[in-house]
């Protein structure tokens, strides 16, 4: 079994409290990590203020080679990372290899980005003592980061946070998901062999009060969380006076028009649906189909779902691994049930054998059943016929998510419609 340590602004902790990090798929161990203390979070914020002005020194040419170097050490080890997110998450070796393809060019991209952080001259003449006057700002750094990311994408969103964090310039505690500690640990040893200055980042595996600790301290100054919009609201109260920047749960629409490519469109409901067991933030949960095509539309749905492959994430054939854990699997089939119970039909899957949920496809759902309210984070779609847009925007609307939403149609101008009218923070 695989044993590693936390990382403590620049030096490797091990501790006696450990986390054990199962494999969902057999719900067996796979590595201990040492579990970071509250006191373990106080020093890494000490040691990162006291680190602010060394990372805040790096040139934009430091910033973009230590970002660069990092990225072709992770292409260089891609394998290992991709086996590492199969073992701690569960998602499939095909998914992997896709989420280690994506932290490169994250990566990449916040390279490039740390040459391009610039300020702006302006005039002042057009206040009536302006003549001959103008002003100008530069950026600095806004100081320590501290990032706490979910399980599903360990890697790529780790460095959603640190690479544009560093490429500013600023220190980073990183607070990965218990569940899901492994490869953040991992990018900390690419870091350093990049030339990270080894002060500049710390990722601390631990609890919700080691997460507070990090929230609440005077001296940072940026707060990212990526997760579930209950813990989201907790940590909104926790920031005070701090740059918060929350991307939280979702339990997004796809939206098919009787006049859409219905090919495509059944090509994105299965990809929305059921990618890494449906565990993503912006996972089509509620597809809604225009009542004109809803039963040629729901029979090209479900022969699809019975063409996917089931079982090990570890074997290339497999479409569909586990959820997470066991509790999310007895949550996920309890919500199914509570939907039957009260008239939703399940036409596919609805079953599971271990943590593998298969791919499950329900329709007649109430409106006020948790799949239609709530964040299912599961491989399951529920399926809506409406009769005109304005219905669907409603039904869409009518959820206190808004992440995303998708729509399927040849007419432009009902595409701006759904753009304007839809309350999402993205409409594909």
């Amino acid at each position: 079994m695989l044993s590693m340590d936390f990382f403590l602004g620049g030096r490797w902790v091990s501790s006696k409290d450990k986390i054990e990090v199962l494999y969902p798929y057999t719900n067996e161990p796979v590595a201990l990590v040492s579990k970071a203390s509250v006191d373990d979070a106080k020093e890494a914020i000490e040691i990162a203020f006291e680190a602010k002005e060394e990372v805040a020194k790096l040139t934009a040419f430091e910033r973009y080679e230590i970002l660069s170097r990092t990225a072709s050490l992770l292409k260089s080890r891609a394998d290992d990372f991709a086996r590492t997110l199969v073992l701690e998450v569960g998602k499939t070796i095909k998914e992997a290899r896709t989420e280690v393809a994506r932290a490169i060019q994250t990566l990449t991209f916040s390279a490039e980005e740390a040459k391009r952080i610039n300020g702006e001259v302006f005039p002042i003449d057009a206040h009536p003592n302006g003549r001959g006057k103008f002003g100008f700002y530069y950026k600095e750094p806004a100081g320590i980061v501290v990032a706490i990311t979910p399980f599903n994408f360990p890697l790529n969103l780790s460095l959603h946070k640190l690479a544009p964090a560093f490429a500013a310039g600023n220190p980073v505690i990183l607070k990965p998901s218990e569940r899901t500690p492994l490869t953040p640990l991992m990018l900390a040893e690419l870091f350093l062999e990049a030339g990270l200055p080894s002060r500049a980042l710390s990722v601390l595996p631990g609890d919700a009060d080691l997460g507070k600790a990090l929230t609440e301290s005077d001296l940072v100054r940026v707060v990212s969380f990526t997760g579930s919009k209950k813990v989201g609201q907790m940590i909104s109260r926790q920031v005070g006076i701090k740059r918060l920047v929350l991307e939280l749960g979702s339990n997004s629409a796809l939206i098919v028009h009787k006049d859409a490519n219905l090919q495509k469109a059944l090509k994105s409901a299965i990809l929305g649906a059921y990618s890494i067991a449906g565990q993503v933030c912006i996972s089509i949960q509620r597809l809604l189909i225009h009542e004109e095509i809803f039963d040629e539309f729901l029979n090209m749905l479900q022969s699809k779902v019975s063409e996917l492959r089931l079982g090990d994430p570890m074997s290339e054939s497999t479409d569909v691994g586990p959820v997470i854990a066991l509790s999310e699997r007895d949550r996920i089939l309890s919500w199914i049930k509570e939907a039957s119970s009260e008239g939703a039909k399940v036409l596919k899957g609805g079953h599971a054998e271990g943590c593998v949920i298969s791919p499950t496809i329900i329709t007649d759902v109430p409106e006020t059943s948790p799949l239609m309210c709530e964040e299912a984070f599961a491989p399951l779609v529920v399926t809506i016929p409406y009769k005109d847009p304005d219905e669907a925007i409603r039904i869409v609307n009518s959820s206190s998510y808004g992440l995303q939403a998708g729509v399927f149609t040849n007419d432009l101008s009902l595409a701006w419609h759904f753009i304007k009218n839809l309350k999402c923070g993205g409409v594909l």
